[in-house]
């Protein structure tokens, strides 16, 4: 469902109204989390991280110039999407994980099941023959066999080791590698808003993960 209502909603509002609002999946997380009784270690630090966080993402993208896009179709459609990653962190911690199968197990159980439903609508969604382009493949590829099949062990990982709360942080971190690697592959500039929103997304992050280490 994230998916396919990111690409919904992509189509009628900017990339930066995206991230923010892609950037709520933590703030959802740790609500359903809460709601469910998966996570009620809500402290005032692990809360306030969460805000700052979410706070350094706004920064980074600086939406208000399309602030009207937010409450449009396309707006509520990245928020869904968003919630539904939240539902699918806690799903993971609730029945997923902690039951000793092991990441790549479970990535590759979600990930064959994504395949099977796809195959079933790809009927109604339209079929059109593949462009087999060297860029095209290339993206596939670092796509997904890096950003997802790759990305998705790993986040299993971290929800059995950490919870679903704590790997959901891992969305605030998406900006700031976006803007590190557009500074570095494509020479875009990085200004004092996207630093001070870089810094704040990272003390955010701190907060959300000082308890752990503290336990530690």
């Amino acid at each position: 469902m994230p998916y396919v209502l990111f690409g919904i909603g992509q189509e009628t509002v900017g990339s930066n109204v995206a991230g923010v609002l892609n950037a709520t999946t933590p703030l959802w997380t740790l609500l359903l989390a809460f709601l469910v009784g998966l996570d009620r270690a809500v402290t005032v630090k692990k809360a306030a991280g969460f805000a700052l966080g979410f706070l350094g993402v706004v920064v980074i993208f600086s939406p208000w110039e399309s602030a009207s896009e937010v409450a449009s179709w396309g707006g509520l459609a990245c928020l869904a999407a968003a919630a539904s990653y939240g539902i699918g962190y806690v799903y993971m911690g609730r029945f997923l994980t902690g039951r000793g199968i092991p990441p790549l197990m479970l990535s590759a159980a979600q990930l064959g099941a994504a395949t099977v439903l796809q195959a079933l609508a790809l009927p109604f969604a339209g079929l059109e023959s593949p462009a087999w382009r060297l860029d095209a493949v290339a993206s596939l590829l670092v796509l997904g066999a890096l950003g997802t099949g790759a990305a998705y062990v790993l986040n299993y990982r971290i929800v059995d080791d950490e919870g679903p709360t704590a790997a959901s942080v891992v969305t605030y971190l998406l900006p700031i590698v976006a803007v590190i690697l557009g500074w570095l592959i494509l020479h875009e500039a990085i200004t004092a808003a996207i630093a001070a929103g870089i810094a704040l997304v990272l003390a955010g992050v701190t907060l959300t993960r000082k308890r752990s280490a503290e336990k530690r």
